[in-house]
């Protein structure tokens, strides 16, 4: 495909500013209550039109988490968000929470986040849902057409060795308290990895446990629209046609990403009808004036807008040993040449999630992970099939809160090999 496609969409994109400042001022006009036209079925119908209209044209920016407080034993304690290490491709946020926090709540909480086209911030009710428990910290992922080409390429070994990185930081931070690892969907396999050849290297910091959700361990087993289409055309096909270079004025000018925005329409045409439905409902709210259901979807894709570009080298590596290749589940899947041994993990407990309707990773993709790991004992293992739930509702949603996120809590509690001071 033409390199220069990425530099036509940025045009596609000014070129409806125009129109955008016609739909503006006519929405002012039509939403302003002292115009008597405002408060008529056609003036609702107007306004609705050019809010919707500023949505779908609109270029999302990167959101925040906006987690001022938890509550913690009934009592509210204040959140701070810091950056405690950083390298160019990411950042590590501690939602720090400020006052007397009890000795139980101090047990530590990696997230690895999907670098899959989404920010962090995706995971916000993730988050939100361990802070009174954990000492909650999560990757926030770079935005490649934000990396300068003089930081480097960033790949999956790259990302392994992040992952492996936050570990040691976090045991030379304090090696007494427990740290346990999370990984959502895609970070399934560059955390496993990442636990397996630390293992390998009998490292002191490994994590106490890791759970794993909904995430693509063995994507031949149930295999879903997604999986069949990396397998059926193959990592040429998706660098012949996925990959794009940043265009000029973004600070990663030049380099090679799968971006964004295609990554949104690939999501968006899997269930196509169900965003239509959700636009037009969106449309009725507006004129009927149903204000607070207006805003539930509109934060709902706020977030699900808002999309990041990825740096080719991790994107076709990922495609090629996770979804073509079937590395990891073969046995011969290598970081910077040297096997990953799931064989090789014995200290690290394991928990895997999966959701019963999951479009993504099918049921069993993520279960797969405890035959492949023979050495962590039966007792230190854990598998549950959350039913009635897709793929977001895996790390989201009131069967997260409910269901999932207790039976977490429970598992690290009884799986930490260290106190907590």
């Amino acid at each position: 495909m033409d390199r220069l496609s990425y530099q036509l969409y940025e045009m596609a994109h000014l070129s409806v500013a125009p129109a955008r400042f016609i739909s503006d001022a006519t929405g002012l006009f039509f939403k302003n209550p002292l115009n008597p036209f405002s408060h008529t079925f056609l003036g609702r119908n107007i306004a609705a039109s050019t809010e919707l209209f500023e949505r779908l044209t609109r270029r999302y920016g990167k959101p925040v988490f906006g987690l001022a407080e938890t509550v913690i034993n009934g009592k509210p304690v204040s959140i701070e968000e810091r950056i405690v290490w950083e390298r160019p491709f990411c950042g590590l946020i501690n939602f720090q929470r400020l006052g007397v926090v009890p000795k139980e709540a101090r047990t530590r909480l990696l997230i690895v986040a999907p670098m899959s086209g989404h920010f962090a911030t995706l995971l916000r009710g993730t988050v939100e849902a361990f802070l009174p428990d954990f000492d909650v910290y999560i990757t926030d992922w770079a935005d490649g057409r934000m990396v300068p080409l003089t930081s480097g390429r960033f790949s999956l070994d790259d990302y392994i060795d992040y992952v492996s990185a936050m570990f040691k930081h976090l045991h030379e931070q304090d090696p007494q308290t427990p740290v346990h690892v999370l990984g959502v969907c895609q970070p399934a396999v560059p955390v496993i990895a990442s636990v397996a050849l630390l293992e390998a290297a009998r490292q002191p910091y490994v994590p106490d446990s890791m759970i794993l959700m909904g995430g693509p361990i063995d994507t031949r087993r149930s295999p879903t629209v997604v999986n069949k289409l990396a397998e059926e055309r193959g990592v040429d096909w998706f660098r012949r046609n996925c990959i794009f270079n940043v265009p000029f004025p973004y600070p990663g000018f030049g380099r090679e990403v799968y971006p964004g925005f295609l990554q949104l329409s690939g999501f968006m045409a899997m269930n196509l009808d169900r965003h239509v439905n959700a636009h037009v409902e969106m449309f009725r709210n507006l004129v009927k004036g149903d204000g607070d259901s207006f805003e539930k979807q509109e934060d709902f894709y706020d977030e699900y807008m808002a999309v990041m570009d990825l740096d080719a080298d991790y994107y076709l590596q990922t495609v090629e040993s996770v979804f073509v290749r079937h590395d990891l589940p073969n046995g011969e899947m290598k970081h910077r040449g040297q096997r990953v041994d799931l064989g090789a993990i014995e200290r690290v407990a394991l928990m895997t999630v999966e959701g019963e309707n999951d479009d993504i990773s099918g049921v069993g993709q993520t279960q797969a992970t405890h035959e492949l790991c023979p050495k962590i004992p039966d007792a230190r293992k854990l598998h549950y099939l959350q039913p009635e739930v897709g793929h977001y509702g895996v790390f989201n949603g009131s069967r997260f809160r409910r269901e999932i996120a207790p039976r977490i809590k429970n598992f690290t509690r009884s799986m930490q090999r260290r106190g907590v001071k």
